[in-house]
Formats: C-alpha cells, sequence, structure tokens
C-alpha cells in the first residue's frame, strides 16, 4: 500500500527536473519533486538562456523573472593567457549573436543558482510539491505504474510512492539509471578541476578587465588550462585550475591558490582576498546515456548527457528537456492522448542530445586550443540559429509528408513550414499590437489558418469535441483581429491563405493542410499524433 499517490514523480530538483514540473504544472498537471540536497543549487554557474528558452519560459510567465535575475548581458567571453595579456581571441559578438529574424525573445543572463529559485516558486504555483532532502531509496515498475520508496534524510523516516510515470532528473552521479542498466558513452572525463572564490581589485588598463569569463591557456598553470571569471560583480571571481599528476587537491594550499591567482589575472602583487575554497573536485565530462527512456521511466538533463560548460549547452538543454516533455506526459495523464504518444521522446529528443554533446565537446576543445579529433565534431559546428531553431522533430507524433527527407536540421532563416520543423516566427499585428506568431503558440494544440481559411473553425470545433481536447484557431487575415503587415505568413508555413498548420504545444508543426480541402483530415491528423 503506497503513502501517496501521484501523476508524476520527478527525481531531482535541478534544471531539468524543476522544468518539467513547471511544464507539467502549466499542461494542469500538478508533480511530486523530491531532491537530496537541502536546497537548490548555491553555486553560481550554467550562465545564460537563449532566447529559444527564453520563449519557453516566456510562456510560463517566467521571462521578467529572468531577465530580472539576469547578469551576462556585458560579459565579453575570451581566450587568452592571462587578464593581462596575451589574448588570443574575444567573441563578444558570437556571444549575443542578433536572432531577432526567428524570434521576439530575449537572451538571459541569469545563474543556476538564481534561475532555480525562480522554477520552484513557479512549480509550486502550478501545483507541484518540492521536498528537499529526500532520497530514493528503491523504485519498481509495472504496466500499470512506478512504486517508489523514498526516505527522508533528517528523519529517516521512509514512505512509498506510487506514481504513473517516473523522471529521472537526478544527474550524471544519480541511481535511476544506472538501476535501469542503462550504459553509456562519450571521451568520459575530460579533466578534473578544483576552484575558488576571490576577491581583488583587477586594474581597470588590463585587457581582460570588467566583467568576463576568460579561457586560461597557460604553462605556469596546472595542466597549462585554467578558466577565470567575474559575470556578477566586477572585484568577484571564480577561478578553477585542472587537477594533474603534479596538482591535486592537497597541493592547493592558501599560498599556492594566491600564487596561481595572481599568475592568472597577470599581476604579480596583487592583493587578493580568498572567501571560498572548493571541498571536492569538479568533473569536466562528455557522455551521453545509451538511451533515455526504460518503460515508464523518463531521463532528462545530465541524467541524459554530460558536456563541458563552454557554451552554455547543458544548462539551456537541460531546461527544455522539461519543456518538450512536459506536454506529452501531461496529455497522456489526462487521457487526452494515448501512450504511444511518449515513444516519441526518446526519438526526437535522443538524436539532439547527440549533437548537443558534439557542440558542448568542440566548444570545449577550440577553448583548450586542441583540435578536435575525428569523433569530436565530422563538420563545422551549426550556427546558434540552426541549432536552436532549426532542429526538427522526426517521430510519429509528426505526420510527415510524402517528400518528407528526414533531415535533422534545416535553415530556420529559409523556413519550410514542414511537418517536423518549428513554427517559424512571423510578425503579426492583434488589436493594434505587434506580436509573434508564437505568441499564439504553447498552451495547447493550435490551428493557424489564413484569410480564406473559413472551414478550419469548424473542422477544429469537431476534432476538440471528438477527442476532449483544447483546439484553438488562429486566423491570419480578414476578421479575428490578427493581421499580416508583410503578407508573409501563408508562404513562410508553406501554404495558401485557405490552408492551415496545426502545431504542437512545443513550437513544432504537426500537420499541415496546404489549403481548405484538407479540413475534413484535421481530426484524423490529431489522432495520429495523440495515439488516438
Amino acid at each position: 500500500m503506497s503513502d501517496q499517490r501521484v501523476p508524476v514523480l520527478i527525481v531531482g530538483a535541478g534544471l531539468s527536473g524543476l522544468s518539467t514540473a513547471t511544464f507539467l504544472g502549466l499542461h494542469g498537471v500538478p508533480a511530486l519533486v523530491v531532491e537530496r540536497h537541502p536546497t537548490t543549487s548555491q553555486h553560481p554557474k550554467a550562465y545564460g538562456q537563449y532566447p529559444h528558452v527564453m520563449e519557453a519560459l516566456r510562456l510560463a510567465g517566467l521571462e521578467q523573472r529572468y531577465l530580472e535575475a539576469s547578469v551576462l548581458q556585458n560579459v565579453r567571453i575570451m581566450i587568452g593567457v592571462s587578464m593581462a595579456g596575451p589574448i588570443f581571441h574575444t567573441i563578444d559578438e558570437a556571444l549575443w549573436p542578433d536572432l531577432s529574424a526567428l524570434t521576439t525573445a530575449a537572451w538571459g543572463g541569469a545563474g543556476q543558482d538564481r534561475s532555480e529559485p525562480i522554477l520552484a516558486d513557479r512549480a509550486r504555483e502550478l501545483g507541484a510539491t518540492i521536498r528537499f532532502s529526500t532520497e530514493v531509496v528503491s523504485f519498481e515498475q509495472d504496466d500499470e505504474g512506478v512504486t517508489v520508496v523514498l526516505r527522508d534524510i533528517p528523519s529517516g523516516e521512509r514512505s512509498t510512492v506510487r506514481a504513473d510515470y517516473l523522471v529521472a532528473a537526478d544527474g550524471h552521479r544519480g541511481g535511476i539509471r544506472g538501476k535501469l542498466g542503462i550504459g553509456g558513452h562519450g571521451r568520459g572525463l575530460l579533466h578534473r578541476l578544483m576552484d575558488v572564490h576571490f576577491e581583488a581589485d583587477v586594474p581597470a588598463e588590463l585587457p581582460a578587465s570588467g566583467h568576463v569569463l576568460m579561457h586560461l591557456q597557460n604553462p605556469e598553470l596546472p595542466g597549462g588550462y585554467g578558466d577565470l571569471g567575474n559575470p556578477e560583480q566586477l572585484n568577484r571571481y571564480l577561478f578553477g585550475v585542472r587537477l594533474d599528476d603534479q596538482t591535486q587537491p592537497e597541493d592547493l594550499t592558501e599560498e599556492r591558490w594566491l600564487e596561481l591567482i595572481r599568475t592568472a589575472v597577470g599581476v604579480p602583487d596583487l592583493p587578493v582576498k580568498l572567501t571560498r575554497r572548493g571541498e571536492e573536485p569538479v568533473e569536466i565530462r562528455h557522455w551521453i546515456a545509451d538511451r533515455i527512456r526504460d518503460g515508464r521511466v523518463f531521463l532528462v538533463g545530465d541524467a541524459v548527457r554530460i558536456v563541458p560548460p563552454n557554451g552554455g549547452f547543458g544548462g539551456n538543454t537541460a531546461v527544455m528537456d522539461g519543456f518538450y516533455l512536459g506536454w506529452k506526459l501531461a496529455m497522456v495523464v489526462k487521457g487526452q492522448a494515448g501512450p504511444k504518444l511518449l515513444d516519441s521522446y526518446e526519438p526526437e529528443r535522443y538524436p539532439y542530445a547527440e549533437t548537443i554533446a558534439a557542440h558542448g565537446l568542440a566548444a570545449f576543445l577550440r577553448a583548450e586550443g586542441q583540435e578536435l579529433g575525428e569523433d569530436a565534431m565530422q563538420t563545422d559546428p551549426d550556427p546558434v540559429s540552426r541549432l536552436y531553431f532549426g532542429y526538427r522533430h522526426v517521430s510519429d507524433a509528426i505526420v510527415r509528408e510524402p517528400d518528407d527527407d528526414g533531415a535533422p536540421m534545416e535553415n530556420p532563416e529559409q523556413p519550410t513550414g514542414r511537418p517536423g520543423s518549428r513554427a517559424p516566427h512571423v510578425p503579426l499585428v492583434k488589436d493594434g499590437a505587434d506580436i509573434s506568431s508564437i505568441e499564439l503558440l504553447g498552451k495547447s494544440f493550435v490551428l493557424l489558418t489564413g484569410a480564406e481559411g473559413e472551414p478550419w473553425a469548424t473542422a477544429a470545433a469537431q476534432a476538440a469535441a471528438e477527442l476532449g481536447i483544447e483546439l484553438p484557431v488562429h486566423r491570419i487575415g480578414g476578421e479575428g483581429g490578427l493581421t499580416d503587415p508583410a503578407n508573409t505568413w501563408a508562404k513562410t508555413y508553406g501554404v495558401t491563405e485557405s490552408g492551415a498548420t496545426l502545431v504542437r504545444p512545443d513550437f513544432y508543426v504537426a500537420w499541415r493542410s496546404r489549403d481548405a480541402s484538407g479540413s475534413g483530415e484535421l481530426t484524423g491528423a490529431l489522432r495520429a499524433v495523440l495515439d488516438r
């Protein structure tokens, strides 16, 4: 007999677990989240949110909270010997590329220590329960659900929870994946580092003064490499050095740290105050799980992939794991979709995990000045626009067209609007205000149609009533308050003014009809996508 019954139990209150809880709640399903640590992360890391992440956060009502918590907007990323130089490379422009042709969302700059509490608060507002200092003792799944034994760490008290589904957001070291027998592959451990927080008034005339994140290539540092940054306050820095045969944690005395910091800054007599020293090594890895689902258990975040921090790929993808999984779990739990909808999670997200891991490894090796090697990146890295706005979903939750080549990527600056691609951004006007077509999406399946799309309102109403789902129709042009000033909507989405596009809650095109002749096929398309 279980002590509690929940639709979804999430193990881990990091970025992926809390985002999964948030987006489940947004779609009407309250989750139970358990976390073995007593709080969310207290460490300033995983800075920055790409605009596609900010779009998802906007949908959850969090865009403004993240912008207020952002600290990265004035940060430069540099590669060099020290803050005093020489500087090999500065990537200011690549840090914030202009993506306004693809989205109206801004870049975010919040660190994990700020973003996790924001997500936790919102998840609670949407009905989630979060239990800290709670660990998983055991779990067993069967055809009907998952039974999990939990232990309250301070008291030692045990309880049993019965869940329809279990989400493993417990990271690379978490035990759920291991107990499922899921292995992994990749380069593995790239290096181990120790870090220290310090305060110093760095001379303003140094080439790398101001807010900076530096990748140091310096033979006087352990292993010839280090990281140095002060994204939040000018005089407060985080500095990390690599451990090697000559440098182990016990070798990093206070005197040695001061020597290394002055080497990294490039000022031999710099006054330095150490404020916190790392207690154990941080491991930098390149690793991907061999699969990301086992029956009623789904892996997200670092349980799926571990990538070097270069480029911010890990934290951003962790949030989006929850975004893409949340709506599917919610619709199945509520009976609006059949269980096979969940079969689309792995074919849609797993290839992307491989792609992100490859990009993270390539960014890491470039920062260190190493050659990529055959298995690091087979081709030149994709630009940010293609990586985050051009990735396609190819699965049975998409009604693919006969001429679909199954390509995993397309150029979002030349959108096709075809099923499996991300719904393109088109500037529209609603009630006199400028909006993006993306702002019409996300809360449910949505049908977009043009000025001559009158038949689609009836077809959508019939489909919604038959399937018991929400299916709002937005008519662009004609009556209804939406106008297309540049007259580009139909061309961008690959339809005519009488056609329609069905968009999933994750902004991906599920099906389209180029004209009104396909209105009788809408219900069938939804049945195919939703396993109904």
